[in-house]
């Protein structure tokens, strides 16, 4: 089992953290008990195990305390030179401004970065709009196209049912036609 150790831990020569590793591996290295997640552990063994890092604690606290202390004694002067070196920094920023006119020329730099900013950003807008318009009138285009021949296919295919219309009708014609006369040979038969 894979895990990031705390910061060792010594209390006369003894190492908190590798000692709690060995009670880990003990318990991990027992056999098992077969279709349960029961470990047989050696009691004697776990024993003095515990005792053993029981009786070194209150040590180890100890020591963590002292090394905190001495940790926010530590920060609280940094702080304070960080907060000098800050102060320093300041007032020889502040001279160098006054004495140099360096806060004037920044302004005019600005001012100029941002006039040709202006410009770049209004030549982009106008390059950006052209390509719109463009994409515009050739879309339109190509719909226009397609209109017209979506207009040709539907007349092609208008003029094609009609001439199916026509050749079924006048087939139909012909057949009536062909029914008359044998209707008019049979009523003249009849008649004769």
């Amino acid at each position: 089992m894979l895990r990031q150790d705390p910061p060792n831990v010594r209390s006369g020569g003894l190492n908190i953290q590798r000692e709690l590793d060995r009670l880990e591996e003990m318990v991990l290295d027992s056999p098992r008990f077969p279709l349960s997640k029961r470990t047989l552990v050696d009691e004697e063994q776990l024993l003095e195990q515990l005792d053993q890092i029981r009786l070194n604690l209150p040590s180890a606290f100890e020591e963590a305390e002292e090394v905190l202390n001495q940790k926010d004694e530590i920060i609280g002067q940094a702080n304070r030179y960080a907060q000098e070196v800050i102060e320093a920094a300041k007032q020889q920023a502040s001279q160098l401004v006054e004495e140099s006119g360096l806060l004037r020329q920044v302004e005019v730099e600005a001012n100029q970065i941002r006039r040709r900013l202006q410009q770049e950003i209004e030549e982009a807008r106008s390059a950006a709009m052209a390509e719109i318009a463009q994409m515009r009138r050739q879309a339109q285009s190509e719909w226009e196209a397609e209109y017209q021949r979506a207009v040709a296919e539907r007349d092609q295919i208008q003029r094609g049912a009609d001439e199916y219309a026509d050749q079924t009708l006048s087939g139909l014609e012909q057949q009536l036609n062909d029914l008359m006369r044998i209707v008019r040979n049979g009523r003249q038969q009849l008649r004769s």
